[in-house]
């Protein structure tokens, strides 16, 4: 019998593609299905990108590049990360690959050795921690629950820090919870990272963008330059421009490093698409300005979701400072029980219930790590928002505390 890879057996699929590939299952069979499960906003690739990639595919550009990425996309980058960040990287420091999930995973696997540590904050983006078992690392979750406004402290990550510890996995604005970083936030970070050179920092920029309320954004490697020869700063293409399935992602760090991930990738995928890079030149050069209008839409659609979550019973909704995403508690709902007679247990029963009930398909916290959680993609329209967070409320309202019959 053909046996599989025992490494498979230290990781399981994604929650979120799992989730959304169970609502376009539903959607599929006629069921009324409303799916916030997945990380993509709703808007369509701006028209200029797509112009360039049609002039790309017209003027013959589609053979191999280098493996890493263009010369035209790297110098895109690297114009990008002066302009927005204030940062300098030479073209053999920036990597480019099919989306920022293959950056993460190149440069782990590049870097990390068995028994290695990598400290990853909670909630978290599903992936970190089955991409750092892959690479025969050992994941240090660190529980940043609403309290601290799911974000880590200084002192937290000061007591995470071993001599094992290789890396620190950092995410601001925050998949799952939008929670953003503050400078002072990450200058008590960065100051703890400085007594430790052992330990670098992957700093996952991916939302940069999409921030509101006049939240300042800012990456560790602003904040504390003393720490850039050790940053790996990760950012795409992916959610600022709707270009999710262009599936490039790209990375400024050390030489050294970006070399290492460089080999990781001439012996698997080799280059990303060439089209997809010539759109993401587009999108990097081009006029930003359309992105002030999708902020704004979102803003809104975050104030209207936060609003009604709250107004569910056993529910409770933090406002998050960036990204698309709310982390609303279902504390008050656990222990309860359904119309069916079912005793909510934790919050994978709770999902499958508004699942199954009223149609609502979203993703159970536990998957990102902290619980009794769940996530809400609010990259839809204010009209299918309305109604799915209505139908939240009246799954909730139907809870009873009565046990369920044995």
């Amino acid at each position: 019998m053909f046996k599989l890879s025992n490494r498979l057996s230290l990781i399981k699929p994604s929650a979120t593609f799992k989730m959304m590939g169970l609502a376009k299952e539903l959607k599929a069979q006629g069921k009324d299905v409303i799916g916030l499960g997945g990380g993509e906003p709703d808007f369509d690739t701006p028209e200029f990108i797509k112009d360039a990639a049609r002039a790309a595919m017209d003027a013959g550009d589609t053979k191999y590049t280098n493996v890493d990425g263009t010369p035209a996309l790297k110098s895109a980058i690297i114009a990008k990360f002066k302009r927005d960040n204030g940062l300098e990287f030479k073209p053999e420091e920036v990597s480019v690959g099919t989306g920022g999930k293959q950056i993460l995973y190149n440069a782990l696997m590049a870097t990390v050795n068995k028994g290695d540590e990598v400290i990853i904050p909670a909630p978290y983006w599903v992936s970190y921690p089955d991409m750092v078992l892959l690479a025969e690392g050992t994941p240090v979750i660190v529980d940043c629950p609403a309290e601290t406004q799911f974000k880590m402290t200084g002192a937290q990550l000061e007591a995470a820090i071993t001599p094992k510890t290789k890396w620190l996995i950092f995410n601001s604005p925050s998949n799952p919870t939008g929670a953003g970083y503050t400078r002072e936030d990450l200058k008590e970070l960065t100051d703890v990272l400085l007594k430790h050179p052992h330990v670098w920092i992957l700093s996952d920029d991916m939302y940069e963008h999409l921030v509101y309320d006049d939240f300042d954004f800012v990456t560790p490697a602003q904040v504390e330059p003393k720490l850039k020869d050790r940053i790996l700063t990760v950012n795409g293409v992916s959610k600022a421009y709707s270009m999710t399935g262009w599936r490039i992602g790209y990375a400024g760090g050390p030489a050294a490093l970006i070399k290492g991930m460089k080999n990781i990738q001439g012996q698997s995928t080799s280059n990303p698409s060439s089209i997809s890079q010539a759109a993401a030149v587009a999108a990097l050069e081009g006029d930003q300005s359309f992105m002030g209008e999708w902020v704004k839409a979102f803003k809104s659609r975050r104030d209207l979701v936060v609003k009604l979550l709250n107004e569910a019973d056993g529910v409770e909704c933090h406002t998050p400072e960036g990204a698309f995403y709310v982390y609303p508690s279902c504390a008050g709902a656990i222990g309860k029980v359904t119309p069916s007679g079912k005793r909510i247990e934790n919050d994978e029963d709770f999902v499958t219930y508004l699942l199954e009930s009223q149609g609502v398909a979203c993703v159970h916290g536990a998957a990102f790590g902290l619980s009794p959680h769940f996530r809400i993609s609010y990259a839809e329209s204010e009209e299918l928002l309305t109604d799915a967070c209505q139908r939240i409320q009246v799954a909730c309202g139907a809870l009873t505390g009565e046990v369920a019959a044995a």
